[in-house]
């Protein structure tokens, strides 16, 4: 039965009358021709596949099955790969009966279908609204198979923000009695803080809590992101605490992001007192947290904790980025002090090429200053590479003056 609708005679366009197939060989070397399609029987049906595929991309279903019907009547036998790619083309294209029945063959073939074509067919029918047939599809595969299935399945709709089919597989695959792993259960995080609320991002990452796997770190830059985008600065703060400040695994991450939660309220007094216990409980301060407290000490215009700042870089050995010299910058401009700047910029070295290696979550959170962003247009759109601070600092400051009308001796 279901080899008999995957052969069914296909619907024929007007341009190209069904007679040509059914003729003799020059009429079916005719329409292959037209078709973009090259046939070598040495090579078999790794090469039939690979043209179906090619006629799927263009959205061509009818050519595709008259190509397999015309192999098949010159005596080739389908396989699993030139089965599958025919499914995937009927699947792709609309035509989900067909496709269907096409599913039902390689299983009567008892053929073994590959995972990642089981999931792309399953994303398919969830995406297009057949859910129960993408159920059914999970129930006619071995138990082997299936936690592979349903984690691809589960990656492919989150992926897509499809979060409400991500929750029917995850249903479906713990009422089977498979484990959510790690990978799984982090993802599962990620994709709700990409696409779904604050509070369904919440309820997610209480899931995983309560299943005992370790958030990672993707998961918790996600997250944090997804509080930063929404300016929840205080519940940031809760949430790196909860995940707990002295993991070491992360790196400096959880205490720069609780950092980052009151630099980006201007709570500079608790943005001091969190800074040395991070320093009291082992953690050594890294750029990302430097420039956090550089960035917050420009734009409340601190020039005694700015230096301090700079300072403690140098003796950390931290090389300084281009966020560091704008923080600089931007604060000595801001406040009509550019006579002092040459004084300011001496504890930097001019003279090295520009760099960026901020986490972009602080940007997120603290904006990009006006010779951080000068400064990143001039090097993106100009020919001359290996920029250095000295010519950048040059380059900014003549347009500065002559944009403000002041005129100061740098």
């Amino acid at each position: 039965m279901a080899a008999a609708l995957v052969m069914s005679t296909p619907v024929t366009p007007k341009s190209t009358p069904f007679s040509l197939i059914s003729q003799s060989s020059p009429h079916k070397r005719l329409w292959r021709k037209k078709q973009g399609v090259n046939i070598d029987r040495r090579s078999g049906y790794a090469d039939c596949a690979s043209l179906i595929q090619g006629l799927s991309r263009k959205k061509l279903p009818v050519a595709a099955e008259r190509l397999f019907l015309d192999m098949k009547s010159e005596g080739f036998i389908p396989d699993k790969s030139t089965l599958s790619a025919l499914m995937l083309c009927y699947a792709s294209n609309g035509l989900f009966s067909k496709a269907l029945a096409a599913w039902d063959e390689i299983i009567d073939r008892s053929f073994l279908p590959d995972v990642h074509v089981v999931a792309e067919l399953i994303d398919i029918c969830g995406c297009k609204g057949y859910l129960d047939d993408a159920v059914r599809i999970l129930h006619q595969i071995t138990l082997n198979m299936l936690p592979d299935v349903y984690a691809q399945a589960i990656s492919r709709f989150g992926k897509k923000g499809q979060l409400e089919l991500m929750e029917v597989m995850l249903k479906e695959m713990v009422s089977m009695g498979f484990p959510v792993d790690s990978a799984t259960g982090n993802a599962y995080v990620i994709y709700y803080s990409n696409f779904g609320t604050l509070s369904e991002m919440e309820v997610a990452y209480g899931r995983l809590k309560m299943s005992r796997i370790l958030i990672e770190e993707e998961a918790i830059r996600s997250i944090s992101l997804a509080y930063i985008k929404k300016e929840k600065f205080y519940c940031l703060g809760q949430f790196v605490r909860d995940v707990g400040l002295c993991r070491r695994n992360v790196g400096n991450l959880l205490w720069n992001l609780l950092l980052l939660s009151y630099a980006a309220n201007f709570k500079m007094k608790s943005l001091q007192r969190e800074f040395v216990r991070m320093v009291e409980t082992g953690f050594f301060p890294d750029l990302n947290t430097f420039n956090i407290r550089a960035l917050a000490f420009s734009k409340m215009s601190l020039f005694w904790d700015l230096h301090v700042t700079l300072e403690h870089m140098k003796h950390e050995k931290v090389v300084p980025d281009l966020v560091t010299y704008g923080s600089v910058i931007d604060a000595y401009l801001d406040r009509r002090l550019g006579r002092n700047l040459d004084f300011a910029l001496r504890k930097l070295n001019k003279n090295d090429c520009v760099t960026v290696a901020t986490e972009p979550l602080v940007f997120e959170a603290m904006g990009k200053g006006d010779f951080h962003l000068s400064s990143e247009a001039r090097v993106e759109f100009s020919k001359k590479k290996n920029w250095t601070y000295e010519e950048l600092i040059t380059t900014y400051l003549k347009k500065y003056f002559r944009c403000n009308q002041i005129f100061w001796n740098y």
